[in-house]
């Protein structure tokens, strides 16, 4: 099994433990660290729902508690018609531990695949050096 392949599997793995009973939407998402690793999550809906969790905001989330800093791969799948792209907000999370380069696999369920980067989904993103410099 190919790198790609593995990452897209941990995302298609793990979206069927989505809890999506509003939308009935399921999403994975894997991300592969500076180390290699694969940190993988689904979201996760609330009744209110502008609580809820995209599945790349959990995998975000297992990243940093495993003691991961950085997006070197990201791989995303749902069933739809065609590949899914991260959401506006989680472009921005992605960013903050990603770089402009690094690869984004977007699938569906039917094996339909876009590659794209992080730069390519989030041109011109504000990040770290956007900030003013600490003392």
């Amino acid at each position: 099994m190919s790198a790609d392949d593995e990452l897209l599997q941990a995302a298609l793995d793990v979206r069927g433990n989505a809890h999506a009973p509003y939308s009935h939407f399921a999403v994975g998402a894997a991300l592969r660290d500076e180390q290699g690793r694969i940190h993988a999550g689904c979201n996760v809906e609330n009744a209110a729902y502008p609580q809820g969790l995209c599945a790349e905001a959990v995998a975000l989330g297992r990243l940093v508690s495993d003691g991961g800093r950085r997006v070197t791969a990201v791989a995303l799948v749902a069933d739809g018609a065609a590949p899914l792209t991260p959401c506006g907000g989680c472009r921005q999370k992605l960013a903050e531990f990603g770089a402009a380069d690094t690869q984004v696999l977007c699938a569906n369920t039917a094996g339909e695949r876009r590659w794209t980067t992080l730069g390519e989904l989030l041109p011109a993103g504000f990040g770290a050096d956007d900030l003013p410099a600490r003392p």
